[in-house]
């Protein structure tokens, strides 16, 4: 499926990103991965090179620019094109406005969800279109509605929608193509863990647990993995998440009460 194509993927450490990695991996693609925590990414890399793939691993941050201008001329340099480039990195929160003590959680989030994206699309935009490659965001269902207790999560979400909507009509005509991926809750990624509390910090072991509903983290992938081969323009996960957006137009009302209800849950 990525035979002899390269992937580059941010917020590779750990939950999506790291499935990503090594879903890529194993089909055959080469890798250029960023993240953080040196020590969680090179595990990831480690296990994509035992499943055949070659790997390059930036330490960084997508908040930094200089990061992500690494990350891409590292990609070029080892692998001299870039196929794919998976805007992956996010971080999320779990509290009410009106509980919020620091109110620099908003700026930790949308520079991470949304600056970090643009960071690595300013860099990457040129080698995407020499090679004609997909642009992949991986957004959320919560880019497109708002969910309580997730206010600056949601505003982040919403901005990269528009930036990659915007981005998309610009890009007409020169090869590259835009995928974004709108998931609901999904198990397995430690994201929940991992959200900023009312005081900025992660909430941890305080994270609530995910009900039936939530997707596992494998289906995810494959899903998410078919529509980059695909080049799908959307993917909801779950699939019945489309009616999302006209729910909103056309019964505003019910789609607040039905959030209401699954948040509280």
């Amino acid at each position: 499926m990525f035979a002899g194509k390269t992937v580059v993927i941010t917020g590779a450490s750990s939950g999506l990103g790291a499935a990503l990695a090594e879903g890529v991996a194993k089909a055959g693609g080469n890798l250029a991965l960023l993240a953080r925590n040196a020590e969680r990414l090179g595990a990831v890399a480690e296990s994509c090179r035992a499943a055949g793939a070659r790997v390059v691993e930036v330490q960084g941050d997508v908040v930094d620019s200089e990061a992500c201008e690494n990350l891409i001329s590292s990609a070029l340099a080892e692998f001299s094109s870039m196929d794919y480039l998976v805007l992956n990195a996010g971080v999320s929160m779990w509290t009410s406005f009106e509980e919020i003590e620091d109110l620099s959680l908003f700026s930790k989030i949308m520079d991470t969800n949304y600056q970090g994206s643009v960071n690595c699309v300013y860099h990457g935009l040129a080698a995407l279109k020499e090679s004609g490659g997909l642009l992949v965001a991986i957004s959320s269902i919560q880019g497109l509605t708002g969910v309580p207790s997730h206010t600056g999560y949601c505003a982040s979400k919403h901005a990269l929608q528009g930036f990659c909507d915007s981005l998309r009509i610009e890009l007409k005509g020169t090869g590259v193509d835009v995928l974004i991926v709108l998931p609901s809750w999904v198990s397995g990624t430690g994201l929940r863990g991992r959200a900023f509390g009312a005081k900025g910090e992660p909430i941890g072991g305080e994270a609530k647990g995910h009900n039936s509903s939530a997707v596992p983290l494998d289906q995810l992938v494959a899903k998410v993995l078919r529509a980059m081969r695909k080049r799908r323009r959307l993917l909801y996960v779950p699939g019945y998440m489309r009616i999302i957006p006209l729910l909103k137009a056309l019964c505003p009302w019910l789609l607040d009460w039905i959030i209401r209800k699954k948040v509280s849950r």
